[in-house]
């Protein structure tokens, strides 16, 4: 079984999601496949808008939002997430090098050196001077991502993705898909593992 995630690393909630799958891959069977979309595009394609905005004028809501983030630390023992100083950043650098880290084969170490210099040891990775020297400590080859991420085919499969996931209903990040069933939020996590064993014990 396959599942579709879609994330941006600008989303911390897409950092919990991120270690938590593979705990529910070697539980299900089911594999993530990890489709790269920008976030501000679904926001302005749904009218949606980051909870940090939405809720601003709601300090309850605020307040209960950094609790359930803690709680739900606990409960999987994610203790090496930091709020990344520089929040909110503008990631389409990001997810454009995602793409065209995911055309070389390189998706999965990308991912992991996004997501860590994102919400574990947090840099200002929308500087450009930043992002080229992450990558390169990283051992990925940096110049050859950036300068695939201002290729044209590579923006529009962005812009793609970012418009099939609008099609499929999705309004925020993470979302997952599997077969017809949408699920969104780190939280809808639980209800997307229960899913999957119900479709294996019926196949």
């Amino acid at each position: 079984m396959t599942v579709t995630f879609w994330y941006d690393f600008g989303s911390p909630n897409a950092w919990f999601a991120h270690h938590v799958i593979p705990g529910i891959e070697a539980r299900t069977g089911a594999r993530f496949t990890y489709v790269p979309v920008l976030l501000g595009g679904i926001f302005k394609a749904t009218g949606n808008q980051a909870p940090f905005a939405a809720f601003s004028g709601v300090p309850a809501k605020l307040a209960y939002m950094n609790h359930e983030m803690a709680r739900f630390m606990r409960r999987h023992g994610l203790q090496r997430f930091t709020m990344n100083p520089h929040f909110p950043l503008n990631t389409l650098a990001l997810m454009r090098g995602a793409v065209a880290a995911d055309s070389l084969g390189l998706l999965g170490p990308y991912n992991e050196t996004m997501f860590r210099f994102m919400w574990e040891t947090p840099r200002k990775l929308d500087d450009p001077a930043i992002l080229a020297e992450t990558l390169a400590e990283a051992g990925l080859p940096a110049e050859q991502l950036l300068a695939l991420s201002q290729d044209s085919a590579i923006k529009d499969r962005l812009v793609a993705n970012t418009q099939a996931a609008v099609e499929a209903g999705v309004f925020g990040i993470p979302s997952f898909r599997v077969g017809d069933e949408l699920f969104f939020g780190k939280d809808s996590l639980t209800d997307l593992e229960a899913e999957l064993a119900e479709r294996r014990g019926s196949a």
